[in-house]
This record gives structure tokens, C-alpha cells and sequence, in this order.
């Protein structure tokens, strides 16, 4: 949601021009590399917030190990990566926002604060995202070993028995060759 919130109002109300000129401008000192930045890494962790929240939805049906590993060093490295572009974000809009002058922001300095104080949030937002993922990393395949059991085969018969009939009563099989040879034909 902070992501959401930072890349809205940097679209909404992040570019601004003066009124004797139609060319839009930044609101953060004119610099257009820092809307940029803000909406760039708005979109793709609103993106990413919702893959690892499908990730995580689907992740108690993943049976194979790689597979689960894969996933939670991805969520490991990209929160890990997003708090620290987040802490850049945060800085840079920062810096831009305390040099620019007053008379170039008419309408959208209440979005620019927005976009700055979303981004300090999104920072431990991510980072809350990282511990979770880095416990989720410690507890490695437990969980899965854990919840299978392997079922235990029963050495004292391999095949169940019909239930009225006693062993007692076997009889020979249909269709087997005697002692006795047939008369009159002999195999070559």
C-alpha cells in the first residue's frame, strides 16, 4: 500500500509547471530523475507485493523443496534489495525536496511530503519483509519433513486375506501341470 501511495502521488500531483509556461517539471528541484526513481520503484514493488502474495498463498501446496527454496531466497534477496532501494529513494527525494526553491511549488508539495513519508515508512515495511523471509529461509524444508510421514508396511502379511475363508482350505490352482503327462502326445 506505501508503494501504491508513493507512485500515486508522484503521478498525480509529482509534476507541476509555472504559469507562463505549459512544460511540466518535477516538484523535487526540477530533477525529473527523482520522479523517476519514486515511480519506478512504486510500480515494481507494488508488482512484487503482489507476485509474493500469490507466492505466499500457493506456497503450503508446493511440494518440491528446490522449488520452496528458490522462492523464499528470491523473497529473501528482493526484499532485501527493496529496503535498501527504498532507503535511496527516501534520501533522494529528501535531498531534492530541501533544494527546491519555494516559488517553483504552486500545487503538489503536500504529495511530495506524502511521497517522502511513504517512502521512510516503506522502508520498514520492507524490512519487516525481509526478517519475516529470513526466518522463513531458517526453517529451511522443517516444516515439509516434518509434516510427512512415511507410512509403515505391516511385515506379517503382504496380502490380505478374503474374510470367511480359513487356509486351511487351499486348494491347488486351476491348470497345472501334474506329475502325470498327458497320454499319447509328447513334446518334441
Amino acid at each position: 500500500i506505501f508503494a501504491l501511495i508513493v507512485f500515486c502521488c508522484l503521478v498525480g500531483e509529482g509534476y507541476t509547471n509555472v504559469p507562463t509556461s505549459s512544460q511540466l517539471f518535477c516538484v523535487f528541484n526540477r530533477n525529473e530523475d527523482a520522479c523517476r526513481y519514486g515511480i519506478g520503484i512504486g510500480v515494481l514493488a507494488f508488482l512484487a507485493c503482489i507476485f509474493f502474495f500469490m507466492v505466499d498463498a500457493y506456497f503450503p501446496q508446493i511440494s518440491n523443496t528446490t522449488d520452496r527454496k528458490y522462492l523464499v531466497l528470491a523473497d529473501l534477496g528482493f526484499s532485501g534489495l527493496w529496503t535498501f532501494l527504498w532507503f535511496v529513494g527516501f534520501c533522494f527525494l529528501t535531498n531534492q525536496w530541501s533544494s527546491t526553491p519555494a516559488e517553483d511549488v504552486y500545487i503538489g508539495a503536500d504529495s511530495a511530503r506524502a511521497a517522502i513519508t511513504f517512502s521512510f515508512f516503506s522502508i520498514f515495511s520492507w524490512g519487516l519483509l525481509l526478517a519475516f523471509a529470513y526466518k522463513r529461509y531458517k526453517m529451511g524444508v522443517e516444516d515439509f519433513v516434518q509434516s510427512y510421514i512415511d507410512p509403515t508396511p505391516e511385515v506379517s502379511t503382504p496380502y490380505s486375506s478374503y474374510p470367511n475363508i480359513s487356509h486351511d482350505s487351499y486348494q491347488q490352482p486351476p491348470f497345472t501341470q501334474t506329475a502325470e503327462g498327458p497320454e499319447g502326445y509328447q513334446p518334441p
